[in-house]
């Protein structure tokens, strides 16, 4: 039997600064859970719904079960609210130890994260996965719902809902409604959809448009792209410098006030903050 080990940094990391959400079937051996447990992705999302096959999903629950009794501590993507697979879900996950929180699949309006928090324990954070035209124009309202921890966005599924294409410029105005439900419910950042295939250069250029969009996090199904999203999502080498000139000025009082100082100040601050979280911060 596998002894299961949490990356201690990724452990540590508050997940609503979490960059990194790697999916993981729930039909996995140990071995590949250990793996994306040890690797340096922010959290770890155990797959029951589209990652498990249809004539798996009851084996493959017992097996998050026992993970998650036995030392395993990560976040599950449940099925879709109402199905018989959702309630077999919300029926044994309660009697997890290690659950975190879990992502609700296919989300389309705020009863369905507030129906799915009443049958979880307490404070559970639910991850609202919005993959259709009818969540994106309920967005504020699920944002706002009680349980809701973060909003993610099913790229996939809501291209094939909308027959929108995948370029940035298409899924502009859905990403920008997902920031602004978010920043509107008082949430984090909203969490981005996986880059399926893509690695290197592409991958960089994916995450700047999550990043430029305003979203703070991104799925990804591939251990290959943890590294890329890590640093992609998080302050970069020019942020940082900026955000350390600007404050050592400020505390010798040599920065000339105007208007646009104290913004300035703020978004150092929270540069600095998150650099130093992510172990950016460098003397």
């Amino acid at each position: 039997m596998v002894t299961f080990h949490r990356n201690e940094r990724a452990a540590s990391l508050p997940a609503r600064l979490s960059r990194s959400w790697m999916l993981i079937t729930a039909a996995a051996d140990e071995e590949r859970l250990a793996a994306a447990l040890e690797s340096e992705a922010d959290s770890i999302l155990i797959d029951l719904e589209d990652g498990t096959p249809a004539d798996q999903k009851t084996e493959a629950r017992e097996r998050v079960m026992h993970w998650l009794n036995n030392g395993v501590e990560a976040w599950v993507r449940i099925n879709k609210f109402g199905t018989e697979e959702w309630h077999k879900d919300v029926e044994e996950l309660p009697k997890a130890k290690g659950l975190r929180g879990v992502m609700l699949a296919e989300v389309e309006d705020a009863a369905m994260v507030t129906r799915t928090a009443m049958m979880l324990p307490p404070g559970t954070p639910i991850i609202a996965l919005i993959e259709s035209a009818i969540g994106i124009v309920n967005a504020v309202d699920i944002a706002r719902a009680p349980g809701v921890f973060r909003l993610a966005f099913g790229i996939g599924d809501f291209r094939k809902d909308t027959g929108m294409a995948a370029d940035a410029l298409s899924l502009a105005y859905v990403r920008s409604q997902l920031v602004l439900a978010s920043r509107v419910g008082e949430l984090p950042g909203p969490i981005d959809g996986p880059s399926v295939g893509k690695h290197s250069v592409d991958l960089m250029k994916d995450c700047s448009i999550t990043s430029a969009a305003g979203m703070t996090g991104k799925l990804t199904l591939d251990p290959a792209q943890v590294d890329t999203i890590n640093i992609s999502l998080a302050p970069s080498e020019d942020e940082i410098q900026w955000a350390r000139d600007l404050l050592q000025k400020q505390d010798g009082d040599a920065m000339p006030k105007d208007g646009s100082y104290l913004p300035r100040l703020a978004r150092a601050k929270k540069v600095s903050q998150l650099a130093k979280t992510y172990g950016l911060w460098r003397s």
